[in-house]
C-alpha cells in the first residue's frame, strides 16, 4: 500500500505549495493583462498592415505617374509595385521583431 499523506516530508509539501502559488500568480497576472493584450494585438495588426500597404501604394502611384509621363517598353507601375511591396514587407518584419522584443522584455521585467 502507499504511504500515508500525513507522513510526507515537509520539503515536498513546501515545494508543491510554492509551485501552486507561482501558477496561481501567473494565472491572475494573465487575467489582468487580457484586455491590454487584445488591444496591443489589434494595434500591431494595424501597424503591420499599414506598413505594407503604404509603400506598396506609393510605389504603384509613382509607377503610374512615370508610365504616364515617360512611356517606355517596361512597366514602371509593376516594377515599383513590387519594390514597394518588398520594402513594406521588410518594414513589417522590423515592427514585428520590435514588438516581439518588447513583449519578451516586459515578460522578463514582470518576472523580476
Amino acid at each position: 500500500m502507499g504511504k500515508d499523506p500525513i507522513n510526507k516530508p515537509r520539503s515536498v509539501e513546501t515545494k508543491f505549495s510554492q509551485q501552486v502559488g507561482e501558477k496561481a500568480a501567473r494565472k491572475l497576472k494573465a487575467q489582468r493583462h487580457v484586455t491590454q493584450t487584445i488591444w496591443s494585438g489589434l494595434g500591431a495588426m494595424g501597424l503591420v498592415g499599414w506598413s505594407v500597404a503604404i509603400p506598396t501604394l506609393l510605389g504603384t502611384a509613382l509607377g503610374i505617374w512615370i508610365d504616364k509621363h515617360y512611356p517606355g517598353n517596361h512597366s514602371w507601375t509593376l516594377a515599383l509595385l513590387a519594390i514597394g511591396l518588398g520594402l513594406g514587407c521588410v518594414n513589417a518584419w522590423y515592427w514585428v521583431v520590435k514588438e516581439d522584443q518588447d513583449i519578451h522584455q516586459q515578460g522578463r521585467d514582470d518576472d523580476e
